[in-house]
Order: structure tokens, then sequence, then C-alpha cells
């Protein structure tokens, strides 16, 4: 396989998985040219006039949709590590004798360990997707037959706009749903809050499945996702268990480090002169994120403050600001917990998203570079900003990207990380693994002291005097060095490429290589 070097030094393949590869080009460097991709044209002659699309199965529904090797199947991941839909999937595709299947989940978790059995058969040739957890760890050892694709939100739907990734069928979990195919996410026993994530799968993919468990009287209001996308429709059981969309990365924060982490960030928000009247964040899901949420909020009170919008990924805190009137909107892309689900069925000021509106670069502009500051996580940072969210300090491929990418648009992007994690430093002399630009992540903020990017003259600037312990990263490095007793050792790879990751407009940003075996 050729690699070539890319804008950002890293070597990336020119084809992937068989379809051609654009490198890196740097920020903003890469122009898109030609005419979106589309869906067959269908007649609704061939469906029936009564509007009931029912199909018996979940294998009967794939049967119908014509389902045969080499196929790419797509699903959505609003219920994260509760998904119950996709295992029974690919298990009927088993029995239907079926091979080398592309399977393109928004994200894929922990419950979808199961598939690795039909990854070792062969009913699922690789995976394009965010893989957090086992199959993540699978890739990572070299076993899947194709090469792991990473994708941020935007570039997803990006990607199947553009016609880089054709859709044969998508399968579209749904908590509430009537016989025409409009579904919901936002009510039923399994409501899981919106379907955005599978939004794009349902307008572009060749035919589509919408399951449920809570099959209502046409028409569904309020839908989500339009019947006139949908193919056929199945009833089953249960399609997925709420309770588990909070997973360990979606829980506030115990740590005494962590929360002085949250509290300084909060405090540089406002030293900054970012938190007044009108403005805008994003926090993500971790749990030194959520803290932050906290802390801001009782900065905003004691200030008087109040924000247009805030950016979910929604949670019972940021929740608790829209209705304590701290925030006009919630503007969310995800519900991370049932208080979320709750307000995006009841409260007319939180707005359901997709990664179209939010995070799609390939687009009319999007609601990322709208934002005035967003705090998100990181597995390593290095002294030239870089950053990593996708593999680990021994370099497997544990987590997936979601809209990280996408949200380093903002006008402050923000990293609150632990100096070290296990006694292993965060702060490195080079990333493992890509994901990043330092040009556009402007402050690093740990237990140690805060960096700015030194291209951000204006918040060095603005926070000069206001008492926070601000240092060049290189010296918050140093001393965490010596306290852990040096720099962290080098992951060990094979020449074997095992995934890729994709920069927000499409190209090829870094490579990922097989875990060298001890």
């Amino acid at each position: 396989m050729e690699l070539v070097e890319n804008a950002a030094g890293r070597l990336v393949p020119t084809e992937i998985n068989g379809t051609p590869a654009v490198p890196y080009q740097g920020v903003g460097g890469f122009r898109p040219e030609g005419r979106k991709a589309s869906a067959p044209i269908r007649s609704a002659g061939d469906y029936p006039a009564d509007g009931d699309k029912r199909v018996g199965s979940i294998k009967e529904a794939l049967q119908e949709a014509g389902l045969r090797d080499g196929m790419t199947i797509s699903s959505h991941h609003h219920f994260r590590n509760g998904d119950l839909l996709m295992v029974p999937v690919f298990d009927a595709a088993a029995q239907l004798g079926v091979k080398n299947l592309r399977w393109f989940p928004s994200a894929a978790f922990p419950c979808h360990e199961p598939l690795i059995k039909h990854l070792e058969s062969g009913v699922i040739g690789w995976i394009e997707g965010s893989l957090n957890g086992p199959l993540g760890r699978y890739a990572s050892e070299g076993k899947m037959k194709g090469l792991a694709v990473l994708r941020s939100h935007g570039g997803r739907w990006q990607a199947v706009q553009d016609g880089e990734v054709h859709i044969d069928i998508a399968v579209i979990a749904a908590p509430t749903a009537d016989a025409f195919g409009n579904a919901t996410g936002d009510r039923g026993p399994s409501a899981c809050g919106l379907l955005g994530f599978g939004l794009v799968d349902s307008i572009y993919a060749d035919r589509s499945i919408v399951v449920t468990d809570n099959l209502v009287p046409f028409p569904c209001v309020p839908w989500q996702i339009m019947g006139q996308n949908i193919d056929y429709v199945v009833e089953v059981d249960k399609v997925g268990d709420p309770a588990k969309i909070v997973s360990g990365t979606t829980r506030l924060t115990r740590s005494p480090d962590r929360l002085y982490i949250a509290e300084l960030t909060a405090k540089f928000v406002r030293a900054a002169g970012i938190m007044q009247d009108g403005f805008s964040f994003q926090a993500g899901a971790g749990g030194t994120a959520l803290a932050f949420a906290t802390y801001l909020r009782e900065m905003m009170i004691a200030a008087g403050v109040k924000a247009r919008f805030i950016r979910g990924g929604s949670t019972k805190y940021l929740v608790e600001m829209l209705e304590e009137g701290l925030t006009d909107y919630i503007l969310d892309g995800q519900t991370f917990d049932l208080d979320g689900v709750r307000s995006m069925r009841e409260n007319i000021n939180h707005i359901d998203t997709s990664p179209f509106t939010s995070y799609n670069w390939h687009g009319k502009g999007n609601f990322a570079s709208m934002i005035d500051a967003v705090v998100l996580g990181a597995t390593e940072v290095d002294v030239h900003f870089n950053a990593n969210v996708v593999t680990h300090s021994d370099g497997a491929m544990l987590h997936g990207i979601g809209g990280w990418q996408n949200c380093l648009a903002a006008k402050c992007t923000i990293l609150p990380i632990p100096a070290f994690r296990d006694r292993i430093p965060i702060i490195v002399d080079k990333v493992t693994t890509l994901c990043g630009p330092g040009e556009l992540i402007d402050v690093v903020i740990t237990e140690r002291g805060i960096a700015i990017n030194p291209l951000r003259k204006d918040l060095i600037a603005a926070t000069k005097n206001s008492g926070l312990p601000i240092k060049p990263i290189e010296q918050i490095k140093a001393e965490v060095d010596a306290l852990v007793g040096g720099p962290p050792n080098k992951p060990h790879f094979t020449d074997d490429l095992v995934g890729i990751i994709k920069w927000v407009d499409g190209t090829v940003i870094d490579s990922v290589f097989k875990v060298a075996g001890d």
C-alpha cells in the first residue's frame, strides 16, 4: 500500500478499502468540487397505498431490501452502549449467508463486541465509524480485514453527501414510529432523545428500514425521520436501553484534581471575557467538561449573565441551565442522559439538530464556528498543541472522534485535561495519532497550569493579570516529566496499517498502525 506524507508530516495511504483518498492539505487547504450524491428516485405506486410498510422481521426487511455480498449497512448510535439492534441485524445477515459487508455506524460501543464473531466469519468485512472499546482493540491488533475509517460526526455526513460512502441499506432504531416510517427518538418506552445521526442515512440510502418497539397510529408526531424516506418498518420487542446512553464518559468527575481543572477552565472563560451576555458555549460529555458546566453556571448566576445558546450533547446540567433561564436555547446533537431526553420532549427551546446543521464542513456554513468557547477532552496533547482523541498511550485505538474535530472551529477551543493518567504524562513531544491540528487548539488546562497557544495573543493579553497559573506548555510538560520520572515510553507499532483518521473535509490527516505484540 502506497503511503505519502501529508501536510501535517504524517504518512497516509492514497487508497482506502479500494477507494482513492486525498491526503490532508492543511486547515482550509482542500476545496471540494462537484455535486452531491443522491438516492434513487422511487414511485409511490410501489408502496402500500394505505401507508402500511410493515414487514414481519429484520431478516425479512433485509431480504426485501436486496441484501447481498459487499453491501454497506449503516446505523446510528443514539442509544450509545444501550443499542440492542445491530447485533440481531448482523445475525440475520449471517443467516442469509452474505459476506464482506461494510458496517457504517456513526459509532460503535462495547455492546457491539458480539459482532467480532461476524468479523471473523467474514459476514462483516470492515467497519467505518468511531470504534469505542473492544472493536477498536480488535482493529488495532490487525485482525480486521479492511481498514478502520474514523470520521467526525460532520465528516460522516460529508462522506455520504459527497458520494464517498454509498449506503445500500440504512437501519434506523426508532423509539417511536408509525407504519409509514415517520419516526422520533424523544418519546416511547425506549426514548433516547433525537435521531439526527440517522437523518443522512434516511435521505441518501438506497433502502431504509425503521425498527421500532413503539408503533403508534399515523401520524407519529413530531417526526425526526420522514416516512417518505423509509421503505420498511419492523416491530421488535426492544430497540435499545436508554439507561445506557449514560456511559463512563458522561458522569460528573469526583476527582479533586479534575474538579480543580474544571474550575480553572470556568475561571479562564470568565477572565478571557468570553462569559458575557449573549455568549455561547459547548462542553463535551467527559466528566471534567460536565464539571466545568456546573462551575460556569455558578459564575453566570453571580454575574447576572445569560447565554444565547448552549450547544449539546445535552446533560441534566445543561438542562438545569435552560430551565433556570441561564440560556435561551440548547441546540442539541445527542442526549447524554434521560434529563436531556425529557427536556427535548417537553421544552420547545431544546432544539434537535443534525450533523448537517451543526458540523458538515461541505455546507453553506455550520453552527460550530459560531460558538464562543468549546470545552473538549483529549488522550494526548503535544507541545505544538496538536491533539489526539483516538489512541491510548499503548497505541490502541479505543475511542471515536465524535464531534470533536468539528468543534475545533469554535472561537476558543479549550482542552481541560489531567497532566497525567496512571502516572503517564498526557503532554508529549509528538502525539501518537494526530486528530486535531495545533493551530485550532487555543488553550490546554491541567492541574499543573494553563497553557495558551502562542498564536492566541488576544487570549494571552486578556488573561495577563488574571492571577490564573498561566505557563508555557513546555514548562508544564517539564514539570510533569520530572514528577513521574521522565517522558512516557512510545508505543510500538508494526508497519501494518489498520486504520486512518479523516479530517473534517474528507482528507486523511493520519494513519493508525498495528500495535506490536510483547
